[in-house]
């Protein structure tokens, strides 16, 4: 019998129509949950005094980086559920499915011990001032470990439209938490509280736990593929912390001065908006490559890596010539964050590309290139943490850098495309 469950667009085994439209439709609604999160970084950005407003976005980074293990495996099990819902193989599609909810359920409880066990030592080399911004950050990796484990089998299913409700309903409650509790508590812990209260969004998820726990004998996804596929992610996962948010750990680790690194957090933050905000498109883009490669399916495929490109240059053109009005809008529009907009917003158009190639060669299955990917991040990040030692001089350094990465993976990129005879997927 065929099984129920299907996708936004169609049921799981048969074309799903044109995946530039899921991109846009998904694109669209995130942009509205984007504009919610600007309101959310102007409320602390007028509400913090000096210094709390940089600790909180550099908390919310660290958190980001602790929880790095479970968002590996979630590349993973969305590129392995994608690859099994589109190959029509119902049986096989359940017990996997029970078998990847298995293996993120005991993965989410390690990540969780995980993170108790280096919270401490890793605040310590990244000299975060107080012991209660490191609990409020483990709060937040525990909650969105947990958040995590239905939203990766969600986007493997390709359910797009529900994925885009959940993160427009995670910006509701994390502007209600944080737009009360900040005038009575104006501290960067209580910024960082409301990225907690914002993960209860994906309870909304049990409306369809029927669809994501049918009864199922579970088949383990544990094979030379999937372990390999586990490596590479660990790779393009790294890669994409270290090229969109390692300068800010770089900025906490060197100890910048209060104000200048609230100065380079506003600028940082309205800069990596650019590659956040068409993202979407690159979530469509892996789940769909990632089960159809070949045909119409690349045609629609490069339609979104077009859509994408388009929107990170033309975002990165209105953010430069609207960066005062963006500035003021934040409460932080001062000449020295002004002065930082143009050399981040270039660095964030070659680091959105990076990760487009890099979404498309993990999705391929191109091993390679996905672990040249992640070394090229590693190699980015340490430049930065040696040579950044003012803002100054890793503003000199970030551009060149991404500039030069760039050019490498797509060189890399051309090569593979010319010789899997543009985007047939290696079947190793």
């Amino acid at each position: 019998m065929r099984r129920q469950s299907q996708t936004d667009d169609q049921p799981s085994g048969k074309p799903t129509g044109k995946p530039w439209r899921s991109g846009v439709i998904f694109t669209v609604a995130s942009f509205l949950t984007n504009l919610g999160n600007f309101a959310f970084l102007a409320i602390i950005g007028w509400k913090l005094p000096q210094g709390e407003f940089s600790l909180a976005n550099n908390t919310l980074v660290f958190a980001g980086f602790l929880g790095l293990p479970l968002a590996i495996a979630t590349t993973a099990v969305t590129h392995y559920v994608a690859r099994f819902d589109f190959a029509g193989d119902d049986a096989r599609f359940v017990g996997l499915l029970a078998g990847c909810r298995k293996f993120l359920f005991h993965l989410t409880i390690a990540g969780s011990v995980l993170a108790v066990l280096l919270v401490k030592p890793l605040s310590d080399f990244f000299h975060f001032p107080r012991s209660s911004l490191m609990l409020v950050a483990l709060g937040v990796v525990l909650a969105s470990l947990w958040g995590a484990f239905a939203t990766a089998l969600c986007q493997g299913l390709a359910w797009f439209k529900r994925l885009a409700l959940v993160g427009f309903l995670a910006m509701c409650l994390r502007l209600a938490f944080c737009g009360t509790a900040i005038w009575k508590f104006p501290v960067a812990e209580t910024a960082v509280l409301a990225s907690v209260a914002a993960v209860f969004a994906n309870l909304i998820l049990l409306f369809w736990r029927n669809d994501l726990a049918r009864p199922a004998s579970p088949i383990s996804p544990w094979d030379r593929k999937f372990v390999q596929f586990l490596i590479v992610s660990a790779a393009c996962v790294g890669g994409n912390m270290f090229f969109l948010q390692g300068d800010m750990l770089v900025t906490q680790h060197n100890n910048f001065a209060e104000v200048e690194r609230d100065a380079y957090s506003a600028a940082e933050r309205l800069a990596v908006a650019l590659p956040l905000t068409v993202g979407p498109l690159l979530t469509v883009l892996f789940t769909h490559r990632s089960g159809r490669h070949h045909g119409d399916a690349l045609r629609e495929q490069l339609k979104l890596l077009g859509l994408y490109t388009a929107g990170l240059v033309g975002g990165a053109i209105c953010l430069f010539i609207l960066r005062t009005f963006c500035l003021k809008l934040l409460g932080r529009n001062t000449p020295e964050a002004a002065a930082m907009i143009g050399q981040l917003a270039t660095t964030m158009v070659f680091v959105g590309l990076l990760q487009a190639l890099a979404m498309w060669a993990l999705a391929s299955r191109w091993t390679k290139i996905s672990l040249l990917y992640g070394g090229l991040g590693l190699a980015y990040w340490l430049t930065l943490l040696f040579l950044g030692k003012s803002p100054a001089e890793l503003l000199r350094v970030m551009p060149i850098a991404a500039g030069i990465a760039f050019a490498a993976l797509f060189l890399v990129w051309l090569i593979a495309m010319r010789t899997h005879k543009i985007g047939e997927p290696a079947q190793s």
